[in-house]
């Protein structure tokens, strides 16, 4: 598949939700207080009305839900880099930006429905790309849309994703456009367990052939390599990707070299991880000892396979870090940057859990998903990280300042990077954790203008979605409205005023009453009988079900 059409349908069929998912999202699908369908019902409601105050149709004055709406007298910052222009008109119809210019000189059709924007700030919808969407279906999409987030991929699809991507396909539900990966593909035994979601296990090169087949067969976007894969299975996946015409994509497996799977096609690399290896002169002594790392093929339990994980790892993070070779480190991001490979830092998930303690008590939008979820992230958390010693505590907060200089080296040296937060992970609600990283990506050391590009134009080139993330005549009116400039100040972007998503305006009303209603079904949505059942064991393998990308090298 050529990067142009990474996001393209493959007409999946539903398969019905895996055990797992069915627990996490069954009992929304009945919720009384706010189903898919009235979330579409507004949605359609406020692309016929403009829905605010200061809309007026011009012309005849009789604009129906098929007429052009032009946002007038705003500032466009098209997400191409380009200065900002003021005083301009954006016409939307039928889902795409139809006409784009200053309010002055553009003459508007009779019928046009028109939304003065003076003083506001429009940019192209936001486009995260590393989640691990979990929750209820009639709170997490609405929650990507009415945060600005337009776009997602899914970096570990499970049917689920597929049954929500096809509503919103139908109009039945709100919400962004969705990539879908694959299920981990990784070397045996995995790292994580099937308490978190669906595992390809692979070991040798004709299993990791039938991985690839088989995914491409069951609708993936995308193979999602993971970090335990042998040498012989991941070049076979490589290969065998090229041959599908299905892009592959995910960690850097601990025995192949960054340059060498960059060589390869490896879309993108996630996370920082494998990067500290590949930039640390002490990388070939490193990859002998994570040779000799063992987890617990037998445990069922990701969260204590992980805790195993780490103490056998943290030391050679440290050592990788404590190596750093800066001719080294130029010359590999110079090959990622002439192969085209992309980089998604995550900065969010390093953040959570190598800084634990400046984690929040309470955040404002936890309010939005169901507090049974949100009640177990402490825990978990400390099942994660705890039993770290001074000594470890201060070395990890060591590592992520030296994770924040990569993001801005990798940058420097013209490696394109995607903004992604690896959301799933417990602390990251879904649409508003893309903001957060969009500040972290500022405090690397990218101007904001800079980041916005990470989560517009240069993520949709990532994406292979070419008719996205820019402000442009001809491209999918997927916009966000914002009440101040976010090239002053990224944190901006969460001052929003109002979205469009896939050319329905959502105008500030409608979205206060649209939020308002999922956080009202996310108090009344119960927990899944098993959840209840188990009293708080299996709680955990559902309020933070991300693959556990952030955990690891």
């Amino acid at each position: 598949m050529s990067e142009t059409t990474v996001g393209a349908q493959y007409g999946v069929g539903r398969r019905g939700f895996l055990a797992g998912a069915a627990a996490v999202t069954g009992t929304a699908l009945t919720s009384p207080a706010l189903t898919g369908t009235a979330l579409a019902d507004t949605a359609r409601a406020t692309a016929t009305t403009a829905g605010t105050a200061t809309a007026t149709a011009a012309g005849n004055g009789t604009g129906t839900g098929n007429a052009p709406l032009a946002f007038t007298n705003v500032t466009v910052i098209d997400g191409s880099g380009a200065p900002p222009a003021p005083g301009m008109t954006v016409v939307v119809e039928a889902g795409r930006i139809t006409a784009l210019g200053p309010t002055a000189r553009t003459r508007l059709r009779p019928g046009t429905r028109t939304v003065d924007l003076t003083g506001k700030y429009l940019i192209p919808g936001l486009i995260e790309a590393h989640t691990h969407s979990d929750g209820p279906e009639s709170v997490v999409p609405a929650l990507y849309a009415l945060t600005g987030v337009t776009t997602v991929r899914e970096m570990r699809g499970e049917p689920v994703h597929h049954e929500w991507r096809d509503k919103i396909r139908g109009g039945e539900l709100l919400g962004p456009r969705w990539v879908i990966g694959s299920p981990i593909v990784d070397g045996t035994p995995s790292l994580w367990a099937a308490d978190v979601g669906p595992t390809i296990e692979v070991g040798d090169a004709a299993e990791a052939r039938r991985a690839v087949r088989r995914v491409k067969r069951e609708g993936a976007d995308f193979v999602k390599v993971y970090s335990r894969l042998s040498r012989e299975a991941y070049f076979a996946i490589a290969d065998e990707a090229r041959r599908q015409g299905i892009p592959h994509l995910g960690h850097c497996p601990d025995t192949v070299r960054i340059a060498e799977a960059s060589a390869a096609g490896h879309r993108t690399i996630e996370h920082l991880h494998a990067l500290l290896l590949a930039t640390s002169r002490h990388e070939k002594e490193i990859r002998r000892l994570l040779d000799a790392v063992r987890i617990d093929a037998g445990d069922p339990n990701s969260l204590s396979r992980y805790h195993s994980w780490f103490q056998q790892v943290h030391p050679l993070e440290w050592r990788a870090v404590r190596g750093y070779d800066r001719d080294q480190a130029d010359a590999l991001f110079r090959s990622l940057a002439a192969h085209g490979t992309a980089v998604v830092p995550t900065l969010s998930v390093h953040r959570t859990l190598e800084l634990p303690d400046e984690v929040p008590a309470r955040a404002e939008e936890w309010k939005y998903l169901p507090a049974w979820q949100v009640e177990g992230w402490p825990d978990q958390l400390a099942d994660l990280t705890g039993g770290r010693t001074p000594e470890q505590a201060r070395r990890i907060r060591e590592i992520f300042a030296h994770r924040l200089r990569l993001v801005s080296e990798l940058h420097a040296a013209g490696v394109r990077l995607a903004a992604g937060t690896d959301t799933g992970t417990g602390y990251l609600v879904p649409g508003f954790a893309l903001h957060d990283e969009l500040a972290l990506l500022v405090t690397a050391g990218l101007t904001p203008a800079e980041v916005l590009r990470a989560a517009t134009s240069d993520a949709a080139r990532t994406l292979g979605l070419p008719a996205v993330g820019t402000v442009a005549h001809g491209q999918a009116a997927d916009l966000l409205v914002l009440d101040a400039d976010p090239l002053r100040d990224i944190r901006n972007t969460r001052r929003i005023h109002g979205v469009v998503v896939d050319g329905r305006w959502i105008p500030p009303e409608e979205r206060r009453r649209l939020l308002a209603a999922v956080e009202q079904s996310a108090a009344t949505t119960p927990p899944p009988e098993e959840e209840t059942a188990l009293k708080g064991a299996t709680l955990k393998r559902t309020t933070m079900k991300g693959c556990g990308c952030g955990g690891h090298p």
